[in-house]
């Protein structure tokens, strides 16, 4: 059979693909009376969706209260920026 009967004529899909969900510093800020920040305040509060879906937090934004945050995966601005401002990052 010739090569191009062969290959697929649409698109590829990545079957080894692995989805995360992304939060903002921003979205953090606005996040109230909760000592702890984790993946299912996240979801209590609609700023993820799925709840089994690990959750990485990037740095776009400020942060001005301290905060402890639990999460899958943190940028290194994310990171930075929370230690600056006194609070503990918690890689889970």
């Amino acid at each position: 059979m010739p090569l191009q009967r062969r290959v697929p004529k649409r698109g590829f899909t990545n079957i080894f693909k692995k989805e995360v969900q992304i939060v903002n510093l921003r979205d953090l800020e606005k996040i109230d009376k909760v000592d702890e920040i984790t993946p299912d305040v996240l979801y209590k509060s609609r700023k993820i969706r799925k709840k089994d879906v690990s959750v990485k937090i990037l740095g776009d934004g400020e942060v001005k209260k301290a905060l402890n945050v639990s999460a899958h995966a943190f940028s290194a601005s994310a990171k930075e920026k929370i230690e600056k401002a006194g609070g503990k990052v918690t890689v889970l």
